[in-house]
């Protein structure tokens, strides 16, 4: 998993509420278990036509947004079943950070094991970085999580809360497999004594 320490990138605004994860990634699309190729499909529904041509309206098919890295969303973002494709879509396409008033929980944690940073925040300050985000692709956003704070491309900063171990592992770009290989040598120390008490096993 790549490590997050700062992105400064554009911001896409998608003010909808309770988006959910057929929204974010329908379970027509759910035929694989690997982590890519997801991101063409983000959003489909509400991206493209039944003939597979866009919706122009639509926020990422905007040319000012398809290089989105950040996503300021709605209430709510990410509730419904509990599939990883979700944010393995998000990731796919390129969003690395997701701002909200509020997450379901299963889709916030699946966010922080796929590189994702879920954000939330209170209403009144998602609302300034909606505003913001609604300017295009030269109001540019920063996100530093090493010092959990947002920067505004007129220079405001937000700061926000994240769990202390969730950050660790974003830093140092270790999901659950990464977290088991760090301990790699006590496990095969573990293995060794193991397999010489018990040579039969």
């Amino acid at each position: 998993m790549e490590k997050f320490e700062k992105l400064h990138g554009i911001a896409a605004p998608m003010p909808l509420v309770n988006i959910d994860t057929d929204m974010i990634i329908p379970k027509v699309f759910l035929k694989s278990i690997a982590r890519t190729g997801f991101g063409k499909n983000l959003f489909d529904e509400m991206r493209y036509n039944r003939d597979g041509s866009e919706i122009e309206d639509f926020v990422l098919n905007k040319p000012q947004y398809r290089n989105a890295e950040i996503l300021i969303a709605g209430d709510n973002f990410g509730c419904g079943s509990s599939r990883e494709h979700a944010p393995w879509a998000i990731a796919d396409f390129g969003i690395k950070c997701v701002v909200s008033t509020s997450f379901a929980d299963i889709f916030f944690n699946n966010c922080f094991k796929n590189g994702i940073l879920p954000i939330v925040l209170p209403q009144a300050e998602v609302d300034v970085l909606m505003e913001d985000a609604e300017r295009g692709e030269n109001a540019r956003m920063t996100v530093d999580l090493e010092a959990q704070e947002i920067t505004t491309s007129e220079g405001t900063t937000i700061s926000f809360e994240v769990d202390a171990f969730k950050k660790h592992c974003l830093l140092e770009g270790l999901d659950d497999i990464g977290l088991t290989m760090a301990k790699k040598a006590s496990i095969e120390a573990y293995e060794t004594q193991a397999s010489a008490a018990r040579p039969w096993v």
